[in-house]
């Protein structure tokens, strides 16, 4: 009896081991590389009067494979989108006509890619260059930011959906005061807005952390209402294309609360996970109101509105 025991226990150690290692080929499976990919484009607006859109930039794509799984839109304007239906809308807002190279990547199993480009020209009329030259100074200058710290509601709370009273078109929830004692460890990022010559704007956070509020935190499985480094955040680091687009939010449609100013009516968009040292997950950031040398934008998560104010002058804390 002893025998077989000492027999049992080597040969069910190697069963287990030899279905471990049949469970793990077919986690693995076949590598499959995504064939026969199609890509269709309709640019909004087009009709005999207007060739290349109706000027709102807008282009809805569609594109399919055999053993795909994913689609990566490379949009040829330093921007792209990962979706799995294959599906995408997107806003060109270059002005004027302009010839885009966009190009798909289907993946399929463990990987494998294969690809797809067509060129495109869609007409823009969207222009905010004087939202450009105030983010940036001007054509082949930069400009350096800083959290309004030594102002009252440098940072603000309501909510996303609309009400009856117009709460989501301002801070009714939380108005911080200056130098917000929770708010410290974000107050010394410095984030820099530089406009080439031929006017294409970039951004990058030079100094500090990305603030996580509590409403986001668990998203991410982090400690909320603190700053958190690139470790967390990515995209925190590295330099950002950005784009200036038409507003479409909800606080912008809505104009009639007789108490609030207007919204310019333009948003900042951030590429590759960019934002405004405030993160909750979102890369477009709409201008409230902007000057010289003040910035007051609106971020959106779900539910929630958070509203910044920065300034060009450097606070200094008492």
């Amino acid at each position: 009896m002893k025998t077989l025991k000492y027999i049992l226990i080597p040969f069910c150690a190697v069963l287990f081991f030899t279905m471990g290692c049949q469970d793990e080929d077919m986690e693995i499976g076949d590598i499959i590389t995504p064939t026969n990919i199609q890509m269709d484009i309709e640019i909004i607006g087009v009709d005999a009067s207007n060739p290349n859109g109706d000027g709102t930039g807008f282009v809805k794509f569609s594109a399919k494979a055999d053993n795909a799984f994913t689609y990566i839109f490379n949009f040829g304007d330093n921007t792209d989108n990962v979706v799995s239906t294959g599906e995408a809308m997107h806003r060109f807002t270059q002005v004027g006509v302009n010839a885009y190279t966009v190009t798909v990547i289907a993946s399929g199993t463990g990987g494998a890619q294969s690809s797809k480009s067509m060129i495109i020209e869609v007409y823009s009329s969207f222009e905010d260059q004087e939202a450009k030259d105030f983010l940036s100074g001007g054509p082949g200058t930069s400009k350096t930011w800083y959290w309004a710290a030594d102002k009252p509601v440098n940072i603000g709370l309501g909510p996303d959906e609309v009400s009856s009273g117009g709460e989501h078109r301002y801070p009714a929830w939380f108005q911080s005061n200056a130098w917000h004692p929770d708010k410290l460890c974000m107050y010394d990022a410095e984030m820099v807005f530089t406009q080439s010559a031929d006017g294409t704007l970039t951004y990058e956070q030079i100094v500090g952390d990305a603030y996580i509020p509590g409403t986001y935190s668990g998203t991410v499985g982090v400690d909320g209402d603190t700053c958190h480094g690139a470790d967390v955040v990515p995209s925190l680091i590295g330099v950002k294309n950005v784009q200036l687009v038409p507003s479409t939010s909800i606080a912008t449609i809505d104009q009639n609360d007789p108490d609030n100013e207007p919204y310019r009516g333009t948003t900042i968009n951030f590429s590759d996970g960019g934002f405004m040292s405030w993160y909750v997950g979102s890369s477009s950031f709409e201008i409230i109101e902007i000057t010289d040398s003040t910035l007051e934008v609106r971020v959106t998560e779900p539910g929630y509105a958070w509203y910044c104010l920065f300034q060009t002058e450097k606070p200094v804390q008492p």
